[in-house]
C-alpha cells in the first residue's frame, strides 16, 4: 500500500508517517517509480506506536516495542527491552499517583479548615481528629 492508504488505515497523517520514518520507527520500501510502499506489518507497527502513545508513552519509549515486532515476535511487549519500558512507566505512574494523592489530601484538609473558619459558611464535610503523628486527619480519607 502507498503512504496515503497506510495513513488512512492507521488513522494518522502522511506527515506523521514521514516523521516516524525519519526517526527510524517505520521503514518504507520504494517502488520502481519511487513511491513509498508499505504492508500489513507496517500497519501493525503503527497500531502499536499509536496505542502506546495513547497510554502516555513518548515516541522514543515505543522503540523497543517496534523492534520486538520487527524481530518477528507475536506482540511488541514480549521482549525484555519492552518489559523494562513497562516497568519504568509503571514506576513513573506510581510516583505521580502518590504525588497527586498527597496534594489531594492537603487540599481536602485546607478546605475543611477554611470552611470551619467562615462564619455562616458551609459545614465541614468531615470531622477532624488527630492522627498517629498528632496532626489533623480527615476521617474517611486516605493519606
Amino acid at each position: 500500500m502507498r503512504i496515503g492508504e497506510l495513513a488512512a488505515r492507521a488513522g494518522t497523517t502522511t506527515r506523521t508517517l514521514r516523521y516516524y520514518e525519519s526517526r527510524g520507527l517505520l521503514a518504507a520500501r520504494r517502488t520502481d517509480n519511487g513511491y513509498r510502499s508499505y504492508d500489513e506489518a507496517d500497519l501493525r507497527l503503527l497500531q502499536q506506536i499509536r496505542t502506546l502513545q495513547d497510554f502516555g508513552f513518548d515516541l522514543e519509549e515505543t522503540r523497543p516495542f517496534v523492534d520486538c515486532l520487527r524481530a518477528g515476535h507475536p506482540a511488541g511487549d514480549t521482549c525484555p527491552a519492552s518489559l523494562a519500558v513497562y516497568r519504568r512507566k509503571l514506576a513513573e505512574l506510581d510516583a505521580l499517583i502518590d504525588e497527586l494523592s498527597a496534594v489531594r489530601a492537603e487540599l481536602a484538609r485546607a478546605e475543611v479548615m477554611a470552611a470551619a473558619e467562615i462564619p455562616g459558611g458551609p459545614e465541614p464535610r468531615c470531622e477532624l481528629s488527630p492522627d498517629e503523628t498528632g496532626g489533623p486527619r480527615s476521617e474517611g480519607m486516605t493519606r
